[in-house]
């Protein structure tokens, strides 16, 4: 049975309390939210009800050493469309550079406006076969240009994030409501998973960030 956690609350990934195991050669890190909907003006708009309105949410994870950094921040490389790409193959897993080289984490794509059920983006990760130089994975969340339009984390309902082991087993999801201390914050850190005891551990965060560009929280993580 999965465990609903609370704002810093950590649990063992491989094994709960009930001394139930998990499967982490592969591991599912699920992000879901609702979008809200936006009332309709008029006595229409009051009558059958408002629209919903579109959020752009992209999930991002820094793959981290002991010192809490990233090391390989990679290339710069240019798109087909002369567009400049920063961080590609690096440490990084965003929407431009969606799989690390290593071949052990990677994203499986962008819901740009978290219609439908079930996770709106995932980042899947062998945690067993991560090299022995991450110590953690930190797993953060941007609304993109949500500054520009005015989008934030205290608009989006039901935001959640999850982990799910190798056999569809849900470990742990962490539920994030839009409570006062999110107005205006357009990015988050969701969550983490570190090493600790020869196993991976799982710590809800939930910490808001007064930015819509994961640049922004990335260079607190660099070596100068």
């Amino acid at each position: 049975m999965a465990i609903n956690l609370q704002k810093g609350q950590t649990i063992d990934l491989r094994k709960n309390d009930q001394g139930e195991s998990f499967d982490l050669s592969q591991v599912t890190i699920g992000l879901g939210w609702d979008m809200r909907k936006k009332e309709g003006g008029g006595f229409l708009g009051k009558l059958f009800g408002g629209k919903e309105e579109d959020y752009d949410l992209d999930a991002v994870a820094f793959l981290m050493d002991a010192s809490d950094k990233v090391a390989n921040l990679g290339r710069t490389v240019q798109h087909p469309n002369g567009m400049k790409v920063p961080l590609f193959e690096s440490d990084v897993i965003y929407f431009n550079s969606q799989r690390h080289p290593s071949g052990h984490i990677w994203l499986t794509g962008d819901n740009r406006t978290g219609a439908g059920d079930g996770d709106d983006e995932q980042i899947i990760v062998k945690l067993d076969a991560l090299e022995q130089r991450f110590q953690k994975v930190m797993f953060l969340v941007t609304i993109y240009q949500g500054k520009q339009k005015g989008q934030h984390f205290g608009m989006v309902a039901n935001a959640y994030i999850r982990a799910v082991d190798a056999r569809g087993k849900e470990i742990a999801r962490y539920n994030l409501s839009g409570d006062a201390s999110m107005n205006g914050m357009a990015g988050m850190v969701f969550a983490e998973v570190y090493r600790k005891d020869g196993t991976w551990k799982f710590r809800a965060l939930g910490n808001p960030q007064n930015t819509d560009n994961f640049i922004e929280v990335l260079r607190q993580h660099v070596y100068q």
